[in-house]
């Protein structure tokens, strides 16, 4: 098994060089927001990729999201691939002449065999509960992504796919997951694996990275 230390060290290094390629620009804006909630989000189950959508309070939130920042400007939206957040941006872009592309670098982090477990933070024993207490001591359960991984995928977006269209002066969306928005926030504004969680993640509330 791959130790923490390891990984954590490897996540360092992808956030530095994503920060140094994407943070000194003339540039254009980049947003960022997580999907509206699921049943399993008030459940308190662990979805990761698991493809649950939208239930009626989060496609209201989205709806409300849609109005309440009506007059912010985006050229392009990036999403993930799962339908809890292709459908958050279906709304929230409603009435808009914007494209939403799908990215499979976007999608949530897997949890492995940990997905569907309802409350696994509260549980010491379990990954999970180090997930959220401990990031920078987390490794993957069975099946599972790990930070590094997560790192490497979204570092690469941020370098191939943002930062041309920064540089072109476009205003960037991207739809996506708590895991995954988090390693996209930690890599922009240079923020340790072990605050992770520091930022808040949000259901359908709009953060603006640069």
């Amino acid at each position: 098994m791959v130790d923490a230390e390891v990984v954590a060290a490897a996540v360092t290094a992808v956030v530095a060089a994503a920060v140094d390629v994407v943070s000194n620009l003339p540039h254009g804006s980049l947003y960022i927001m997580r999907h509206g909630r699921t049943d399993w989000n008030n459940l308190k189950k662990l979805q990761g990729r698991t493809d649950i959508p939208l239930n009626d309070e989060g496609r209201q939130m989205a709806e409300k999201a849609r109005l309440e920042y009506r007059d912010v400007h985006f050229d392009v939206c990036y999403c993930s691939p799962l339908v809890r957040a292709k459908e958050t941006a279906q709304i929230f872009l409603e009435g808009r002449d914007l494209p939403i592309i799908i990215d499979d670098r976007l999608i949530e982090m897997s949890f492995g065999v940990l997905e569907g477990i309802e409350n696994a933070y509260k549980n010491p024993e379990t990954q999970a509960y180090t997930f959220f207490k401990e990031p920078e001591k987390y490794l993957p359960a069975e099946g599972g992504e790990s930070f590094e991984e997560l790192f490497a995928r979204t570092g690469d977006f941020l370098k191939n796919v943002v930062e041309p269209d920064l540089k072109a002066g476009k205003d960037v969306l991207i739809v996506g997951h708590g895991a995954m928005n988090s390693s996209i926030i930690c890599q922009v504004k240079k923020i340790p694996l072990a605050h992770f969680w520091d930022a808040g993640i949000e259901n359908c509330k709009l953060k603006q990275l640069l």
